[in-house]
């Protein structure tokens, strides 16, 4: 996340970066864990810009904790209809291990939604990764999280960007989207 951090603050946002553990702790006490960072003393968090499986967490922290601090929220590539790259790759011993204690959450993906937060999600489209090995090549996905499943209905906006599940981390133009989400609500079209 550090050259998104970078980007963020070159345009006038402070950013701190939370740390999780997905092959140790199960995602409630992730939960929490984050609930505590967002509510710190000095950490004036009114937005959330997450990651992946860092999306899901965000996104039931949120929903466990309506008072936590926050404006917006930009995701990117979480998979909020559940992974079907990860539900065939956790039948594989050797990569089953990273997923941890993630595993049913990247597999079911959302349940609930979090009330009155504007949240949007930018989904790649550059199919390079684990998805190709694991049997979704052809169908349109940041090489691990198909754009489908980056889709749900309590979301204010979508956008699909061509950069992998990765780089998107590293994307100028994901760190643009996202600073034009944190800034109108909405992504530039």
């Amino acid at each position: 996340m550090a050259p998104l951090a970078r980007r963020l603050r070159r345009a006038g946002f402070q950013t701190r970066s939370f740390a999780y553990s997905t092959t140790r702790h199960d995602l409630e006490r992730q939960v929490e864990k984050l609930y505590r960072f967002a509510c710190s003393p000095g950490s004036r968090l009114p937005h959330f810009v997450a990651h992946s499986m860092g999306g899901l967490i965000t996104l039931k922290m949120l929903e466990n904790h309506p008072q936590t601090p926050s404006g917006r929220v930009v995701l990117m590539g979480s998979p909020l209809a559940g992974s079907s790259v990860a539900k065939r790759v956790s039948r594989w011993p050797a990569v089953r291990t990273l997923f941890g204690t993630a595993e049913a959450t990247l597999i079911g993906g959302v349940r609930g939604w979090p009330n009155n937060r504007e949240i949007g999600m930018i989904a790649g489209t550059r199919s390079l990764g684990l998805g190709l090995v694991a049997g979704s090549a052809g169908q349109k996905s940041d090489g691990t999280v198909l754009a489908e499943e980056s889709r749900h209905d309590g979301l204010d906006d979508h956008i699909e960007i061509p950069a992998t599940h990765t780089t998107m981390l590293l994307s100028a133009e994901v760190a643009r989207q996202a600073i034009m989400f944190l800034r109108a609500g909405r992504f530039d079209r």
